[in-house]
């Protein structure tokens, strides 16, 4: 390899000292070639300064490289060119510069990736149009509704452009100060003259020479004038990104060609990926071509390789200072705006070669060539200096339109994302409407634009038409691409001209002929046939073609807009648009058979075409677009006031609903079921037909086409070929309709639903008004009517709403406009969202063949309201709603409900249901036909009231229902059919509408009468009504009366029965009443069971009062066989989960020490990581428990071998889910029998007597262990006290099972405690059991304390079986580990508070090192390792507990005083001093004069006092809880609540007095010494100097961090937050620790790290310093919350922020603001202070299977 030939650092520091920028800057202005003398300096210092070596230095080294390179970079080449185009100083000038130009009126900031942007929805000019944060604070916008998401990176803020904002388009800081200034006043005039002109020749030359060089394609060779005066033989391996190869196809790679490690292969591959080129390899040029053809070779195999090229060093060194050189410039222009046209006229002044030749044009012409990081930066130059100058961004435009063909092209050829290609600066040009409209008149953009993208769609079939069929992968990328085209027509269209130019009229004529063109090139694409016989083989492509048609929605629905804003315009459009269908159609009956159709004396001539039968498709933009201009014309009354100028004339009526009725049919077929062996292909295009996403332009149309057919044809001739296109022509026309069924062959459940869904189309057809232009309504009518019965179903969230509506192009639904006046809100509790309620007043205005339903949506609604109804006492009828007036192009369509046609259809339904036989009706096909009768009479009550006196109704709907039906239905009248229907029992259901019905017949006959009578009084008019209501409530009566009766008879009957069931069970009966009077006798007589006094409930000492009588019957949940627990019985065990827990750490620094050297014994009081035990309460035998975990081992072990991969519990590690309830558990605790009662008889020493006693003993033992282990003789040895026998081997109080048990629950504590490999042997076992127990006790304790609840009586009966289980077992758990172990621990634990003689300890903790709990446990439960060996049998445990008590409690008020500071002490307290306050500084004095000056000086004693027992109390309460559980003692009454006397009730409780400083007092010369001994500890002094950890009490309750209450401030940290590992780039994904308030890179491998062997992401390994294991995150971008619990497991969960609608955003993909919800945050709070978070992933992951599948560990 060659030996890089570079400059030792001494030589350019040479440089430095002698080189002056000024001087250079002189020369170069006196020089007579300026280019050459810059070039030349550049050729000179440039490959000296960069790019010198490889890229595998250490990280540091590479730190310090970077460094020297910008300090080079920055003094050696940017210096001189500042001097000289500043003609001095640079501070100074550019002061000066900046003075000049004055305050800038766009803000232009450019958003980074992440940033949070803001939209106004009431001001924005358009989706696009958005404000950073500072300007959005500083605008009147943020008291309006407002869309708020994190930015994509690129764009930049539109504040001060007054065409983005309807009003307040500049905020506080960028509103200009002189309003009334020339705004064209050109900028480069306030510049100095001779700066305008350097900066001219310089920014020319430092612009030609960057894009020179972004534009080179030579590898060995530089631009002329570039050569270096010493040419090197050193190259670099450059590869380049692309968006084929993956990350780990990238780093195999690397590793294999470069022969690097795999952590440096991962930061080549991070660079690549970010900056979109790396060096590899560095050396001569051999030595890089042989990589180069190992990465070419090795990517080669799949598709294409990947880009490489080895590239002379100068060269790479210039091209990295042409993108510093172009940051340079981005920055000088920013303080002048002279300066900045100045740059933008260099970069857009024509070059020699004439078209495309500027410099800007050749970058945008080579823009694909280029590598990432030279488009980014380009890019935002771009943004900087053209786009931010009015008069040039027209200009740019300009360039950008007359090129826009080429780039598109460029565009779809390369891979990489749009949002790093120049077409994605469209977004910047297109959205201004003055520019848009400019570019279609003069550049002709919109022909451009869609010639473009039909150019680039070139698989077409014999028609002409779109093929999607069978697209390669290539192929469908490509598709994928030229979709990007539509979004700029999007943009192009976005907002309709306020006024027309004739040019305009033309170009955007021209571009909607064009456009017709790709509407021609959809017509009848993806045709179907249907399938007959065998099922299809393969399922044709679909989705491609939807994709178009959903891309395209806004775009036609924006043409017509256009379109209705100029009347010439739109007539033009709508005659294009109809000549253009007519060549469409112009081969549509030809070649098809005419045929004649009669019905109820009416005659058609149509042509035979079967849907079932012959290829239909599904695509119809062209009628559709037809339809919707049709509509438009009749909105803007242009069709009323121009007729002469449309041809209306010209249409073919029955042509024009042809291919919508096709599709209509098809759809009709498919619901019946008559496609089946079509697939799901078919299915799923019928769902979108329907959708919400596109039925605005294809269901929709498809309904307002047959309405314009309809309206324009003879209403009997419509409704035979909608027959005819059903096939059910011949099902109505037949003489015998039975015969014909039969012969027919046909499905008989099919034909049903195609009449049904006939009928349904004829309903729609019909009562569909609420379009603007068919019926006389505002467009905000049509949204309140959606919402309406999308509530009419149920309750719904704002989301759903806004989900159910369909979106215009500035993704507005109109929602919020109008939902206050349809709907309520209901806010939401803790879980769940806000939801919407309909308001009562609107449910009469529910149509139940609302088109937009879908069936299950129908029949939910239905249902919904008939409830409704039925609440309030109303009948269940549900009759249409009244319908709004139709417009005038549309007023025949109400003839349809007259006709003879449609009365002979209702007549044959209503007939088939009078004689109820053979199947061939159905209720729903009956339903509809009420439906149409009902419509039909509420349109003529309508005509009849709006009407004059004189007028004649023409609408007799009333009068021909009377009529008997003609041949061939030889039934009588339709109102006969009906009224004979009216009693119908098989027709209960529909009873209440048929009355309705019949009593509108009425009301309309009596109007009738009425007006041409003109004499009848309104109240006479309503009798008819009234006399049917009374004969309804009658019937009523009559029916709920025969109800009564059958209760009655039923309920005899049944007390008939218990009777003779009693007599027969006599006996049983009897024995228990028997036993019912018994226990209610012994409880009138049983004392109450609580004492009146509190001095009866002790739990500690030889007073207390045991629980030992109680016997403890439970259940095991897998054999259901009930068990008594004792301690030599059949084990029985809890379902238990312990975990590490840092919930209560006051010390998250604290490194987690080696598991193997830990010595547990001493727990810290910063409590930094403890064990926690929790349990789902429910018991089993050990055996049935021992059973189910081996079944579950067996099943693990044949799952792993059919698919390997994780379950939501780890079987290896001893994991399993509680058979009940699934909750995740990972041992068993044992159940013990609870603790004998005191035995009063034996004798109570004093604390001096039991502490000699005890110390005899610990020294006795302490010799002869000593003795055991090392073998020799001490030289006295201690006295051993009367009958303690030191030898004495124990004999087991517990069965092998219960003894089984009690070691495996000691193992899990254990091995999960210190993170080991479980072993017996090691001394360490039994301490970890006391350390859950005094643990989980604690946060227990905690818990409840800061939820105000009681200290007993409130815990959930799981949790206190769990804590009494605990308590008891570890009590017992010393019995299995060797005694003299116990007995060890015992002797060091006690050797903390009293010296034990001639022992020859390790130096024992000072007590600021200990926590008192911990200690206290730990002392009680080892205890008896020394007890047990007391073999006189006169002295009781229960002393020596009370004695330890006092002792460590004593030893905790030293330890708080200790760590008593005076920023506690708040104002002085009058009166005398209390004996309390007295004895507390006497204390404090003591201790003062032990250790000198250390502590402060207080005189106060009832501040010493208060601070004493608030910080002594959380001990108190938490040994309680011990003392309770372990001796099974029952409570005082006062601690059972939260009253006043807890103090003393808790002292008295514990045996303790009320004033703990007794204590002291009482023992002052037992207990003085031992306090001088615990101040004297080296450690107490050194901590207090600030020597170690001081922990103050009381301990505060952690707390997750606080959250900010607006989201965006969230968002706009995150956005400024950098990859720590990745040199200020921009993190993809950060990440909050709800814990400690971190900031995390997550999900990226720049910051994997390495734990327990494994590469893991940032989140993982910041639970297992943070949380041990556990972790709470808050995904800032993704409004998420996600929970883990090691390496393998984690769950999402909602988020505590909401919208003002009370719902989460995840993604923030719907974009309302968000505010933080404390009561969620405080259950997230809760959960974590519960331990409850593994548990919460355990449930998720159970429910979730998706959960299980996701790599946690790269979090």
């Amino acid at each position: 390899m060659a030996e890089p030939s570079r400059d030792p650092p001494s030589a350019l520091s040479a440089d430095f000292m002698s080189f002056s920028p000024g001087d250079t800057a002189s020369r170069w202005l006196a020089c007579a070639d300026l280019q050459q003398e810059v070039y030349c300096h550049l050729a000179e210092y440039v490959p000296r300064i960069l790019c010198q070596g490889g890229g595998m230095a250490e990280h540091r080294e590479e730190q310090r490289e970077e460094q020297r390179e910008e300090l080079a970079l920055q003094l050696l080449l940017l210096a001189p060119l500042e001097w000289f185009l500043l003609g001095g100083e640079p501070a100074a000038g550019l002061a000066l510069l900046q003075q000049g130009g004055g305050s800038a009126a766009l803000c232009g900031h450019v958003f980074k990736v992440g940033e949070p942007t803001y939209s106004c929805r009431e001001c924005a000019a358009d989706p696009t149009c958005v404000l950073c944060m500072q300007c959005f604070l500083a605008s009147a916008h943020r008291h309006h509704r407002y869309r708020m998401t994190t930015s994509g990176g690129g764009g930049f803020c539109d504040c001060g452009d007054a065409e983005a904002w309807k009003t307040g388009p500049s905020c506080q800081n960028h509103t200009p100060a002189d309003q009334n200034r020339e705004t064209e006043e050109d900028p480069v005039s306030l510049l100095p003259p001779a700066v305008e002109e350097r900066s001219c020749s310089i920014f020319s030359i430092i612009l030609q020479y960057a894009v020179d060089l972004l534009t080179w394609e030579q590898e060995d060779q530089l631009p002329a004038g570039l050569e270096p005066p010493q040419r090197s033989d050193s190259y670099y391996c450059m590869l380049f990104n692309d968006e084929v190869h993956t990350y780990e196809q990238v780093i195999y790679t690397l590793q294999k060609a470069v022969n690097c490690s795999q952590k440096e292969a991962v930061s080549f591959a991070t660079t690549v990926d970010r900056d979109g080129r790396k060096s590899v390899r560095f050396g001569d040029h051999q030595f890089c071509e042989q990589a180069k053809a190992v990465i070419v070779r090795s990517t080669s195999r799949q598709s294409k390789p990947l880009r490489v090229q080895v590239m002379h060093s100068a060269l790479v060194a210039h091209q990295c200072f042409a993108l510093k050189a172009l940051g340079w410039l981005g920055q000088i222009i920013q303080y002048s705006d002279g300066l900045r046209r100045i740059l933008c006229q260099v970069g857009l002044r024509p070059g020699p070669e004439g078209e495309n030749s500027s410099l800007v044009d050749r970058l945008m012409l080579n823009d694909s060539k280029m590598w990432k990081g030279a488009r980014n930066v380009y890019h935002q130059l771009l943004m900087n200096s053209l786009l931010m100058d009015r008069k040039f961004k027209k200009l740019f435009a300009i360039r950008f339109a007359k090129n826009y063909e080429r780039l598109q092209s460029d565009f779809i050829r390369d891979d990489h994302d749009r949002q790093f290609s120049i077409t994605d600066l469209s977004v910047q040009i297109f959205t201004v409407p003055s520019l848009a409209r400019m570019l279609m008149v003069e550049e002709n953009l919109m022909m451009t634009i869609i010639r473009t993208f039909v150019d680039q769609l070139r698989h077409r079939d014999a028609q002409g038409r779109f093929q999607f069929d069978r697209y390669t992968a290539q192929q469908a990328f490509k598709f994928g691409r030229v979709q990007s085209l539509i979004g700029d027509l999007k943009y192009v269209l976005i907002s309709p001209p306020p006024q027309w130019s004739q040019q305009l009229r033309t170009k955007f004529l021209d571009g909607f002929e064009t456009f017709l063109d790709l509407l021609r090139c959809m017509q009848g694409m993806d045709p179907v046939v249907r399938q007959v016989g065998q099922h299809i083989e393969m399922e044709p492509e679909w989705e491609a073609a939807f994709t178009l048609q959903m891309k395209l929605t806004h775009i036609i629905t924006m043409m017509q807009e256009w379109c209705s804003t100029d009347e010439h315009v739109l007539i033009e459009a709508y005659k294009k648009c109809l000549s253009a269908l007519s060549q469409c159609q112009g081969g549509l009956p030809d070649g098809e058979q005419p045929i004649s159709l009669s019905l109820a004396g009416h005659t058609v001539d149509t042509f035979r075409y079967q849907v079932s039968q012959e290829k239909v498709s599904i695509h119809l933009p062209m009628c559709r677009l037809l339809a919707g201009l049709h509509v438009l014309l009749s909105r803007t009354e242009v069709a009323s006031r121009l007729p002469e100028q449309l041809p209306l004339g010209e249409l073919s009526p029955h042509l024009l609903i042809e291919l919508p009725l096709r599709c209509l049919v098809l759809c009709a077929q498919v619901h019946a079921g008559m496609w089946r062996r079509n697939g799901f292909s078919l299915i799923n295009q019928i769902y979108y037909y329907h959708n919400v996403k596109c039925r605005v332009e294809m269901f929709d149309k498809d309904l307002a086409m047959l309405q314009v057919g309809a309206s324009m044809m003879d209403p009997n001739h419509f409704l035979m070929i909608v027959l005819s296109r059903f096939e059910l022509f011949h099902t109505f026309s037949a003489a015998d309709l039975r015969r014909r069924y039969r012969e027919a062959n046909k499905d008989l459940a099919q034909q049903n639903t195609l009449i049904e869904e006939m009928l349904h189309l004829i309903i729609m057809v019909v009562g569909e008004r609420y379009v603007p232009g068919v019926g006389q309504v505002e467009p905000l009518d049509e949204v309140r009517r959606e919402i309406l019965h999308q509530l009419c179903i149920r309750p719904m969230a704002h989301s759903e709403l806004v989900k159910a509506l369909p979106e215009n192009g500035n993704k507005e639904t109109g929602l919020e406009r109008v939902i206050d006046s349809v709907a309520s809100f209901r806010k939401p509790g803790v879980t769940g969202r806000g939801l919407y309620e309909l308001r009562p007043e609107w449910s009469k205005r529910f149509d139940l063949y609302f088109h937009h339903y879908s069936r299950a949506d129908q029949s939910k609604a239905e249902e919904a309201q008939r409830k409704l109804r039925r609440q309030n006492g109303e009948d269940t009828a549900l009759p249409p709603p009244r319908p709004p007036p139709l417009c005038p192009l549309f007023g025949s369509l109400v003839n349809l409900l007259q006709c003879d046609t449609l009365l002979a259809l209702e007549g044959a339904v209503l007939q088939w249901a009078v004689e109820p036989s053979g199947g061939g009706w159905t209720e729903s096909m009956l339903q509809r036909v009420l439906h149409l009768v009902a419509m039909a009479l509420l349109e003529e009550q309508q005509q009849l009231e709006s009407s004059g006196a004189d007028e004649d109704v023409s609408f007799t709907f009333s009068t021909r229902i009377t009529r008997p039906g003609e041949a061939p239905s030889t039934s009588g009248s339709v109102l006969a059919l009906l009224e004979s229907l009216q009693n119908a029992p098989h027709l209960e259901v529909h009873k209440d509408m048929i009355t309705w019905i019949l009593k509108m017949v009425g009301n309309i006959k009596t109007t009738r009468e009425r007006t041409s009578g003109s004499s009848v009084s309104v109240s006479h008019g309503r009798r008819p009504e009234e006399s049917v209501r009374d004969k309804d409530k009658a019937e009523r009566k009559r029916k709920a009366e025969m109800a009564r009766l059958r209760r009655e008879k039923v309920m005899a009957q049944m007390s008939e029965m218990q009777k003779h069931f009693i007599n027969e069970n006599k006996e049983l009966f009897q024995q228990s009443m028997e036993d019912l009077e018994a226990a209610a006798t012994a409880t009138e007589h049983s004392p109450p069971s609580l004492e009146p006094t509190c001095v009866a409930h002790i739990c500690v000492g030889p007073m207390r009062v045991g629980g030992a009588e109680r016997r403890q019957l439970v259940t095991c949940i897998l054999c259901q066989e009930e068990q008594e627990v004792r301690g030599h019985g059949r084990a029985m065990v809890l379902a238990a989960f312990i975990q590490r827990s840092t919930v209560l750490s006051k010390n998250r620094s604290r490194g987690i020490p080696d598991p193997e050297r830990l010595d547990p014994l001493f727990m810290h009081p910063d409590l930094s990581v403890g064990v926690h035990t929790a349990s789902c309460g429910h018991i089993m035998h050990a055996t049935c428990w021992q059973r189910y975990f081996e079944a579950v081992q067996q099943k693990e072990q044949r799952r792993q071998q059919r698919l390997r991969g994780h379950t939501s519990y780890d079987v290896e590690n001893g994991e399993f889910l509680c058979p009940l309830c699934e909750c995740l558990s990972n041992t068993v605790i044992p159940l013990l029998p609870h603790a004998c009662s005191p035995d009063r008889s034996v004798e109570h020493p004093c604390l001096e007597t039991w502490l000699k006693r005890t110390n005899q003993q610990a020294a006795a033992l302490d010799s002869t262990h000593r003795k055991q282990s090392h073998g020799a003789a001490q030289q006295v040895e201690p006295a051993v006290p009367d009958r303690f026998r030191v030898g004495f081997d124990l004999q087991n109080s517990f069965s092998s099972g219960v003894g089984e048990m009690i070691n495996t629950f000691s193992m899990s504590a254990y091995k999960v405690g210190l993170k080991v490999n479980p072993n017996e042997q090691d001394p360490r076992v039994p301490v970890l059991s006391w350390s859950t127990c005094a643990y989980t006790l604690q946060s227990t304790e905690r818990l409840l304390m800061d939820e105000k609840k009681p200290l007993f009586g409130s815990l959930p009966c799981r949790q206190d079986d769990c804590l009494s289980s605990l308590t008891r077992f570890s009590s017992a758990c010393w019995t299995a580990a060797p005694i003299r172990t116990v007995q060890n621990h015992f002797i060091r634990l006690l050797s903390v508070l009293v010296p034990i003689p001639d022992s020859q300890l390790e130096d024992a903790p000072c007590i600021l090192d200990v926590d008192m709990f911990h200690l206290l446990v730990y002392s009680v439960l080892s205890y008896s390792s020394l007890h047990s060996l007391d073999q006189s049998g006169r002295r009781s445990v229960d002393s020596a507990h009370l004695h330890l008590l006092h002792l460590v409690t004593v030893a905790h008020l030293v330890q708080v005083l200790l760590t008593f500071t005076t920023g506690e002490l708040s104002m002085d307290q009058d009166g005398e001093e209390s004996e309390e306050e007295q004895l507390t500084c006497q204390l404090y004095g003591r201790l003062r004069d032990h250790l000198g000056r250390c502590l402060p000086d207080i005189s106060c004693g009832w501040r010493l006092w208060r601070c004493v027992r608030a910080s002594v109390l959380p001990f108190l309460r938490t040994a309680a809880l011990f003392f309770h559980y372990m001796n099974s003692a029952s409570p005082p009454a006062d601690l059972l609540g939260t009253g006043p006397g807890q103090w003393e009730a808790l002292c008295s409780y514990l045996s303790l007095p009320s004033n703990l400083l007794l204590l002291y007092q009482n023992q002052r010369t037992l207990l003085e010494p031992l306090i001088h001994r615990w101040c004297c500890h080296p450690g107490v002094g050194q901590v207090l100097h600030g020597g170690g950890v001081l922990v103050r009490f009381p301990r505060e309750s952690n707390r997750l961090i606080d959250l900010p209450e607006d989201y965006s401030i969230l968002i706009n940290q995150a956005s400024s937050f950098t990859c720590p590992r990745s040199g200020g780039d921009k993190s993809r994904a950060p990440t909050l620790c709800l814990v400690c308030g971190c900031m995390l890179c997550s999900q990226s491998y720049c910051c994997q790290t390495e734990v327990e062997g494994e590469d893991v992401g940032a989140c993982t390994a910041h639970t297992f310093t943070c949380g041990a294991g556990i972790g709470l995150f808050l995904r800032v971008r993704e409004s998420q919350v996600l929970f883990v619990a090691g390496k393998t497991k984690g769950c999402f969960y909602p988020p505590p922020y909401l919208d003002d609608y009370g719902e989460t955003d995840p993604g923030l993909k719907r974009g309302n603001p968000l505010h933080l919800c404390s009561e969620r945050y405080q259950k997230i709070e809760r959960l974590w202070r519960q331990h409850g978070i593994a548990e919460v992933i355990g449930h998720a992951q159970e429910a979730n299977q998706t959960l299980v599948a996701i790599d946690w560990q790269h979090l």
